[in-house]
């Protein structure tokens, strides 16, 4: 009978009716019923039951009292309490019942378990204790309730931080004025020194910030001597620090004074005080005039001896770079052309025209280094000529030398450009045509005319008494750390010149280099010249405004382009990621899904071409992400694949946009390609497919003919690019040019026959051409000009098409500092040689597999790296690349070649020699494969023009 109740209890209630014995199963039953606030349930299951309401269960350890009050369950809460649950009970993090029910809010259970005796003041792991808990979630309402309870309302946690500190870090405006009510210390320090205010400025949290400053707080520095602003300002948040600049004005000046340190981010710095000059313009007046003033103080400390060169250089460039870009963010827009527009310019120009005249101190003190650089280096040519020795031989002499590092240089861009030798200073760097310099004009120019104020003569009259007596002490000094003038002084000249480079082009026209900056470049053009050769390194770490004028550039191209290719390439990286505006962080930063490309392997061309002519240039260039049509695939991996198979697809035949040269592995543009109506799109699209690849730096599978690369780069081409396209009329270009024809009767004129589409036309080389003979006298010219019109003129279309597609990723102004191999290797990377391939496709003259040399060939071969094997191969077949089908497919200049090796007779320092057009190596009898290896890494890394002695 018993049973059958307790069964019809059971059903009725659609539940157990009694707890299980054991107390891990009988909280399990009670669990889902606190939870629910099932009270009357949990009243009737613990009457009859010896369950202890105190049992912890679970990875935490609670008891049923912490779900409750986690859950604002106040019905089971109470009945908990009154069952004898321990109301102060921890769990493993150290929280009770109070802490949960504080931490979300629930006010009915919190104040239930403080009329039970709740210890307010107990703390968790983290030393948290009940108000921590509704100041952090800025709980006002209940905090009012319980402060009743609370004796000190500055508790602090394990870090010594009190309720106040945790509400003007979570901007919990109502929390931390009703602690303040209640008697709150505002100035309150944690452990580690910071004070609420430091809490809400190091968060961003404008509001409380301005409450704890209306309410008293000061501006404190905690333990590592950072006030409310220094937090701010690292952090970026700009309203926080326009908020304390009202409060205290005279903190502009510290925070004028951050710009020199690099603790503080630069783009954050830079977005502090951008906020505060676009919306108080009396404050951008003080920032930019105190900016000013800052950059010509620490310019004349740069170019002083007593200051630290590193330290100097790159806060003088941190200090420009803020002010300049601050100016150009303050000056109206130049796309404007109405009056009003023209005025509002014309305003900003003469309102904040004083801003730049405190560096102009700094710009005379420039220009006169110049001239006591070029005295210097003047002395020291003419002291050494009175000895008899040449500039040459400097760089054999002390390291005290004023000239031991650039001699050697000087020489080899002497010889490099054609001059007779003469190591005079007006020849350092420069090609032969450039006039002649002397101080005596360029001090009269610096400070003469009318372009030159009578306070800038004052200026500089002070500046040159000043630099006598500082070139004194600089001399002594330079003496007793055995340094020369040039070397000590160089690279903060160079430091210099690169801020006023950014001065005058912040102050000129949109998208034109300054007049000023030219002039002054032309001024000193033989001093830069010296010291970019004595030390090229200038150019990479100061002298990047050679990228933006061509006139310039030009100056200084022959000197870029000897510097190493890797430090090259880091230059043109660096640089091209930098005119985005963003850092490289952001080169693969996540896309929407909308900025996906979406492409199809069925149709992967004009998919891929459909995406890329669609796509926003910037948006590419942030990042690059692929998704090819039913694949679920992703990532750099996926991308990697479509530009390795893109590039294959666009030399497809069917698209007729590229035919392969002669040598059977590289493409040249089709001069028929308009047979497809949309060619030029095409080519279009292959640019920018390609610049994008060089961007990102992913490499492409192809290889193009030198002639296109030259194209690319802006390098004329020559008559031996001929031979990539048809070896036999290179040959005869070159037969003309070996010999005299003036009486051979050729009839040759200046004009050509030429196929279009089977309708054969004549076409002029220059005007009036088929009436001009070409003659001994004319001949070069003429094969120039057949060479531009069938490498050049007959693809013209074509390479503007390709070259307007590529440009929108890659600027003529960064790409022109290599040359057309060094191209190839950023685009397409090293070949892959395989060495048992070569070595079964050579065949031997005068020779076989046993013969010494032959052995210790290959045996040298297997040990070179890749890059040195493309050398190799460079070297003897003229291409450093090997044709589709590997070494049994090489190709000579008459069709199919193997690569053979020939032993000549050997003589002392005798360097191996090729014929390139017949993939033909001549191998001296070397007695060692030592002296092997060592000629011919000689020979294939200096090349065979002009080589056959070393």
């Amino acid at each position: 009978m018993e049973f059958l109740q307790h069964l019809a209890r059971s059903l009725q209630k659609a539940r157990t009716v009694d707890l299980p014995e054991d107390a891990a199963s009988a909280v399990y039953v009670l669990l889902p019923m606190i939870i629910a606030n099932q009270h009357r349930s949990v009243a009737e299951l613990l009457a009859n039951s010896s369950f202890d309401i105190n049992y912890k269960f679970g990875r935490v350890q609670r008891n049923l009292l912490h779900i409750a009050a986690n859950c604002g369950s106040y019905e089971c809460l109470a009945l908990l309490l009154k069952k004898g649950a321990e109301v102060n009970h921890q769990d493993v993090s150290g929280c009770t019942a109070l802490h949960l029910s504080a931490r979300n809010g629930r006010k009915k259970c919190l104040t239930k378990l403080l009329e039970c005796k709740a210890d307010v003041n107990m703390r968790n792991n983290e030393g948290l204790t009940m108000i921590h808990w509704l100041a952090v979630n800025g709980r006002t309402e209940i905090l009012n309730d319980v402060l009743l309870y609370v004796k000190d309302v500055d508790v602090e946690d394990s870090q010594g931080q009190t309720a106040l500190h945790v509400s003007s870090q979570n901007g919990h405006k109502s929390t931390v004025i009703c602690l303040l009510d209640n008697g709150a210390e505002i100035n309150k320090t944690n452990h580690f020194g910071a004070t609420p205010l430091h809490f809400a400025c190091n968060h961003g949290q404008r509001d409380t910030a301005q409450i704890l400053l209306a309410r008293g707080a000061k501006f404190l520095l905690d333990h590592k001597g950072e006030s409310a602003l220094d937090k701010a300002v690292q952090e970026g948040y700009s309203e926080s620090c326009e908020m304390l600049l009202q409060f205290m004005p005279k903190l502009l000046e510290n925070l004028l004074q951050m710009v020199q340190r690099e603790t503080y981010r630069e783009d954050n710095l830079y977005k502090v005080l951008e906020f505060l000059c676009k919306h108080n313009e009396a404050r951008s007046l003080q920032i930019l005039a105190g900016l000013g003033d800052m950059a010509t103080h620490v310019g004349h400390k740069l170019l002083s001896v007593s200051s630290s060169v590193n330290v100097q250089v790159k806060s003088l460039i941190r200090c420009v770079t803020i002010l300049c870009n601050l100016y150009k963010a303050m000056c109206p827009p130049e796309n404007g052309s109405s009056m009003a527009a023209t005025r509002s310019r014309t305003s900003f120009s003469k309102k904040y025209e004083f801003v730049f005249k405190p560096l102009e101190l700094l710009w005379s003190s420039l220009e006169e280094w110049l001239v006591i650089l070029h005295t210097e280096i003047k002395k020291g040519i003419e002291r050494k000529e009175d000895s008899g020795k040449r500039l040459s031989d400097l760089s054999e002499g002390s390291d005290r030398s004023s000239y031991h590092s650039v001699g050697s240089r000087l020489s080899q861009s002497s010889t490099e450009h054609g001059e007779d030798g003469d190591n005079s200073f007006e020849n350092a760097g420069k090609p032969p045509t450039e006039p002649e310099f002397h101080v005596s004009k360029l001090d009269t120019k610096v400070y003469s005319g009318d372009n030159v104020s009578q306070e800038q003569r004052r200026l500089a009259s002070e500046v040159t008494k000043r630099l006598s007596m500082e070139l004194e002490k600089f001399q002594v000094d330079l003496q007793e750390h055995e340094q020369d003038v040039i070397t000590a002084i160089a690279p903060r000249i160079c430091a210099v010149i690169q801020v006023y480079y950014t001065c005058c082009e912040c102050q000129a026209q949109q998208y034109m280099t300054s007049p000023r900056f030219i002039e002054f470049v032309c001024r000193h053009d033989q001093v830069l010249k010296f010291l970019v050769a004595r030390n090229p390194t200038v150019i990479f770490d100061h002298f990047h405004f050679l990228l933006e004028c061509p006139e310039l550039m030009s100056r200084f191209m022959h000197i870029i382009k000897s510097q190493p290719f890797e430090a090259r390439r880091e230059w043109f990286y660096s640089n091209l990621h930098k005119r985005r505006g963003g850092d490289d962080s952001m080169i693969h930063a996540a896309l929407s899904e909308m900025d996906v490309l979406q492409v199809r392997r069925d149709n992967l061309f004009m998919s891929s071409c459909e995406e890329i002519l669609r796509k926003d240039p910037e948006k590419l260039k942030s990042t690059i992400a692929v998704k090819f049509s039913g694949e679920e695939g992703m990532g750099q991996g996926v991308v990697k694949e479509w530009f390795d198979v893109l590039s294959r697809e666009i030399l497809n035949p069917d698209y007729a946009l590229f035919t392969q040269s002669s040598d059977g592995s590289t493409f040249q543009p089709n001069s028929n390609s308009s047979v497809n109506p949309d060619h030029l799109n095409y080519f279009q699209f292959a640019g920018k497919s390609m610049g994008l690849a060089l961007y990102h730096r992913h490499l492409l599978s192809v290889y193009f003919t030198r002639s296109f690369y030259k194209h690319i780069l802006g390098i004329p081409v020559n008559y031996k690019d001929v031979n990539s396209i048809d070896p036999e009329y290179a040959k005869n270009l070159q037969w003309i040019l070996d010999h005299s024809i003036d009486e051979l009767g050729l009839g040759l004129t200046f004009s050509v026959e030429t196929d279009v589409f089977g309708d054969v036309q004549e076409v002029d080389l220059k005007p009036g051409g088929r009436a001009i003979p070409v003659t001994d006298a004319n001949k070069k010219e003429y094969v120039q000009l057949v060479t531009e019109l069938k490498m050049t003129r007959a693809i013209q279309p074509q390479i503007d098409s390709f070259l307007r597609g590529f440009h929108e990723f890659i600027p003529q102004s960064l790409v022109q500092m290599f040359d057309e191999y060094e191209l190839e290797l950023m685009l397409s990377g090293l070949p892959e040689i395989d060495v048992d391939d070569w070595k079964a496709n050579t065949v031997y003259n005068g020779c076989d597999e046993e013969s010494n040399v032959v052995k210790w060939f290959w045996e040298e071969v297997a040990t070179f790296t890749q890059h040195e094997n493309a050398l190799l191969l460079q070297f003897v077949t003229g291409s450093s690349r090997v044709p589709h089908g590997g070494f049994a497919n090489l190709l000579g200049g008459g069709g199919p070649q193997k690569f053979t090796i020939s032993v000549t007779n050997y003589t002392p320092q005798l360097l191996p020699t090729a014929s390139t057009c017949i993939n033909f190596l001549k191998l001296p009898e070397y007695p060692t494969r030592e002296e092997l290896g060592n000629r011919l890494r000689v020979a294939f890394e200096c090349g065979s023009q002009g080589y056959g002695m070393a």
